[in-house]
């Protein structure tokens, strides 16, 4: 099965989770179409059948993926890029 991105799966993790939080403190109503979204995509994205278990599995993947790399600083003006290393 494919994964989604570490990145991507973390962004749709965190907006569902905040939107969830969001209308949890409003009170019991309908999930918003931004957040059945959300939960369709965690679903089809993990290869479940429910958002509960889609968020199980989401946050084990996180747990299991590597540390994203920083991306270096690209030079300033007045820096010189360093050359390559010939082969």
């Amino acid at each position: 099965m494919l994964r989604p991105h570490p990145a991507v799966l973390r962004r749709l993790v965190d907006e569902y989770e905040a939107l969830a939080a969001a209308e949890a403190a409003r009170g019991p109503a309908e999930l918003n179409p931004r957040a059945r979204d959300l939960a369709y995509t965690l679903c089809v994205s993990t290869g479940t059948r429910d958002v509960k278990r889609a968020l199980e599995a989401a946050h084990q993947w996180l747990a299991a993926a590597p540390a994203p790399v920083r991306e270096t600083a690209a030079p300033t003006a007045g820096q010189r890029m360093p050359t390559p290393e010939p082969a």
